[in-house]
């Protein structure tokens, strides 16, 4: 195996169980890109004669209140979940990017910047997340946005953290006593040194993404109830935890199994970025 390969491979080699996370983001991508080919009843079809059916052969995740197929109204469910994820994450970095890189280098207006995200992130994000909701109204885009809000905070914090130390190394003062703008200073060696980090935030991101548009739609404040959602679904179903509990298993299956694989994920980035894992990693091949 050539040494390009295997350090690749090296972050599943390490934590096999990341492996397992990685194929369960690819259901749910697959889920989620090709939902009317896997899903075999349309997530809005209403089968009054079918109402709470267990799993069975013909509906394999049973059906709901309204004889409507749970395991077509997950897998549809994916789309939103990926669509809030994706979404979560271009605004937080769009947003906190920049928050994050202006602050560092221009220190004045930093303070005030800084102030106004250390107040954010004085709010807990849940409660954050449902105060701007409610201002800004129900809505797949405005549930990306009051997400987005919660985790753009965290993300200035990084950017802000590690610009500060990217700026006081040698080849950027170098390249500003040579005449170097700033602009060019972020588009030639800050950003491009700081693509690690931002993916390991984003995945994290995205992870707590699903967590709080699935907090949003089971208090009724995320996504339309008629949008099949798993957030929507564990809402709808609660009041079904003795009579039909696997209206409740299923969703709330895939909400913690998702945030788990993002998790593994981003704890795999983390440690393959890491120049002293590479270091741990290449002794042990070598051995």
């Amino acid at each position: 195996m050539s040494a390009t390969v295997r350090a690749v491979l090296a972050p599943v080699t390490a934590r096999p169980v990341t492996f397992i996370g990685l194929i369960f983001l690819l259901v749910v991508i697959v889920f989620a890109l090709a939902s009317p080919l896997i899903a075999p009843y349309s997530p809005l079809d209403i089968a009054p004669t079918e109402r709470l059916v267990p799993p069975n052969a013909e509906h394999w995740f049973g059906t709901d209140h309204f004889g409507r197929d749970t395991f077509s109204r997950v897998v549809y469910g994916s789309r939103l979940a990926l669509l809030i994820g994706l979404g979560v994450v271009a605004f937080a970095l769009a947003t906190g990017v920049p928050i994050g890189v202006v602050s560092a280098l221009y220190p004045a207006l930093g303070r005030i910047l800084m102030r106004g995200v250390d107040v954010l992130m004085a709010f807990p994000s849940l409660l954050l997340a449902l105060g701007l909701i409610v201002i800004l109204g129900q809505g797949v885009v405005n549930a990306i946005l009051a997400i987005g809000v919660v985790y753009l905070t965290t993300t200035a914090r990084i950017v802000y953290g590690v610009t500060l130390r990217l700026r006081e190394e040698t080849y950027v003062e170098a390249a500003r006593s040579m005449g170097a703008g700033t602009v060019w200073l972020i588009a030639r060696h800050i950003l491009p040194n700081m693509i690690s980090p931002l993916l390991v935030q984003a995945s994290f991101v995205f992870a707590f993404a699903q967590l709080g548009a699935a907090s949003l739609d089971f208090l009724g404040l995320g996504t339309p109830p008629d949008v099949p959602s798993w957030g929507n679904m564990l809402a709808e179903s609660r009041i079904y935890i003795t009579r039909a509990p696997w209206l409740l298993f299923f969703p709330g299956m895939m909400i913690a199994l998702t945030a788990f694989s993002l998790n593994l994920t981003g704890d795999a980035l983390r440690d393959h970025m890491d120049p002293r894992f590479r270091e741990v990693m290449g002794n042990r091949q070598r051995r």
